[in-house]
C-alpha cells in the first residue's frame, strides 16, 4: 500500500519581470507566449494576441507599456502574468491584467498568489481584470482584494 503525503510547504519561485527597459529577447518572448498558450487552457487565446499583449507591455512607445512577470522553479517557467497599461486613470483603471497562468501541474502551491503580489507591487495605479465566472482563479483575486464592480457587456461587430 502506498500513500501520498501532500507537502505543506509552498515553493518560493524566482520572479523576474520584463518591461520597456528590460525588454525580452526573441527567445524569452517565444517562451512566455508558448507557456501562456499552453497553460491558459480554455481561458486562453491564440498565440498572436498573446504575443501582441507582451509586445504592448514591453513597448517604449508613448501610450503603451506595462510589464510581464515570470515565475520559475529552476529553469522552468511555472507561471506568467501580462499587464498592459491603459494610459488612463480615475475613470478607468491604469492597468489591465491581460493574462495570468500557472503550470497545470503546479496549481494550488501559491505560485499564482506570488505572481499576483509582485504584479500588484509593480503596477502604478489600479488594476482591472476579466475573469470567467467559473474560473477557479476568481477566488484568488477576491482574496487579494479585487472586487466585482461592474457587469461587463460587449458589442461585437
Amino acid at each position: 500500500m502506498t500513500s501520498t503525503i501532500k507537502s505543506e510547504t509552498k515553493p518560493k519561485i524566482e520572479i523576474t519581470y520584463l518591461n520597456s527597459i528590460n525588454t525580452p529577447t526573441f527567445l524569452q518572448e517565444k517562451e512566455v507566449v508558448d507557456f501562456l498558450f499552453k497553460h491558459l487552457e480554455k481561458y486562453g487565446d491564440p498565440k498572436p494576441p498573446i504575443q501582441m499583449a507582451i509586445e504592448y507591455a514591453c513597448s517604449s512607445h508613448k501610450g503603451k507599456g506595462g510589464f510581464v512577470v515570470i515565475g520559475r522553479l529552476g529553469s522552468e517557467i511555472v507561471g506568467a502574468v501580462v499587464v498592459n497599461q491603459t494610459g488612463m486613470s480615475q475613470y478607468i483603471p491604469e492597468n489591465i491584467l491581460v493574462y495570468i497562468a500557472v503550470d497545470g501541474s503546479k496549481r494550488g502551491l501559491g505560485i499564482g498568489k506570488q505572481l499576483m503580489e509582485k504584479s500588484i507591487e509593480l503596477a502604478s495605479g489600479d488594476i482591472a481584470l476579466h475573469v470567467e465566472p467559473d474560473n477557479p482563479a476568481k477566488k484568488l483575486y477576491e482574496r487579494l482584494g479585487f472586487t466585482n464592480k461592474y457587469l461587463e457587456m460587449r458589442f461585437k461587430k
